[in-house]
């Protein structure tokens, strides 16, 4: 089945590369400026049915849990140790703020226990401000929990689908306030490639200044291009921008995953001349024993009659196969199944591959 599923895999990635089209600007790269940012918040749950932290042991809800009440009137030091409820859990909560996001818009934020609680199910957030990394409030969060889990335990018995633990709440926070940054009154603007190539940030300025001009753009290294706004009212000619098309190209390169035994090839990796031959020897062992009964009215005794039954598979049939130099992906892909390997003894041939210096791309294993 894992056979099947790889080659059907490849397959797409043979026909994708077939009929490869050029791709939008802005499905490649991002503007200057125009990009999330982190966010991050310590806060706690309450409602929870029994399934929060236990205080004795998970010290810092304890701690919160006095301090919020005593933020809002009530005095428990004098009984801090006698806490004793499990409907309060500590979480730890995340959001990405938007570019450009206003005071007052909503952001849906993440909420994760961050002690020994078992279920966030039913639970509310209270009021929790969320920090960037400057250490300044830009959110505060608070509204009820939702897991999409199911936790169900009896005596004997317990079954879990997705996590508990982890929860979100939908549009959960208020923006205070955002990152300052405008594109009004900027000469320029770098554009930065999610995978960074020499071709194709040559590709984005050239197709930029087909359309705006010379010299409106142009390729500083293989992530940057760095546009210009002189005299140009800048959303709109972002917003033009990001509409090109542009094809964008790929180093040869082979990605092994070798924990899953999943491989990805790119469309230009090449391999010269190379013979490859590959079999493995299964010897199977199969024990049947046979129960011997005496004919009725004679003194023989029962025994049991050893049968066993050896096959022996040295895959003779297969050969070495020679995959002639130059060959396309489709064609390696083609050649490699026609020898019957699997994901595993795939992994091994292209490792061979590369060792013996035939395989002209670079072979990442994770």
């Amino acid at each position: 089945m894992a056979k099947m599923v790889l080659l059907a895999a490849l397959s797409l990635l043979v026909g994708a590369a077939a009929i490869a089209q050029p791709v939008r600007i802005k499905d490649i790269a991002d503007f200057e400026g125009v990009r999330d940012n982190q966010l991050v918040g310590y806060g706690l749950v309450v409602g929870l049915n029994g399934t929060g932290d236990r205080l004795r042991t998970a010290i810092f809800t304890r701690q919160s849990l006095v301090g919020m009440l005593e933020r809002l009137g009530v005095n428990t030091r004098d009984n801090e140790t006698r806490l004793d409820t499990r409907n309060v859990a500590a979480v730890m909560v995340t959001a990405n703020l938007p570019a450009f996001a206003q005071p007052g818009s909503r952001i849906d934020i993440s909420v994760s226990a961050l002690g020994d609680a078992t279920n966030l199910t039913g639970g509310t957030l209270l009021v929790t401000p969320l920090l960037g990394a400057d250490g300044e409030v830009y959110a505060v969060a608070q509204g009820a929990v939702t897991t999409g889990a199911i936790a169900a335990r009896g005596a004997a018995a317990s079954v879990n689908r997705g996590v508990p633990t982890s929860a979100r709440i939908s549009s959960g926070a208020i923006v205070e306030r955002g990152v300052p940054f405008s594109l009004a009154g900027r000469d320029q603007l770098r554009i930065s490639l999610r995978n960074p190539d020499l071709t194709t940030a040559r590709r984005i300025a050239s197709a930029i200044e087909r359309a705006a001009g010379a010299g409106s753009a142009r390729a500083t290294d293989p992530r940057t291009v760095l546009l210009s706004l002189r005299g140009r009212d800048a959303i709109a000619f972002l917003t033009d921008i990001e509409q090109l098309r542009v094809e964008p190209d790929q180093p040869a390169r082979v990605i092994v995953e070798e924990a899953s035994g999943t491989i990805v090839m790119g469309a230009n990796v090449r391999v010269s001349t190379v013979a490859i031959a590959q079999g493995n020897l299964t010897i199977r062992i199969t024990e049947t024993p046979q129960v011997s009964q005496p004919n009725p009215l004679s003194n023989g005794e029962t025994t049991v009659v050893p049968r066993t039954q050896i096959e022996v598979d040295d895959q003779a049939e297969r050969r070495m196969g020679v995959l002639r130099g130059g060959i396309s992906l489709q064609e390696l892909v083609r050649g490699l199944n026609s020898l019957g390997v699997g994901p595993r003894d795939l992994i091994t041939i292209l490792q061979s591959i590369k060792a013996a210096g035939a395989l002209q791309a670079e072979l990442e294993i994770r």
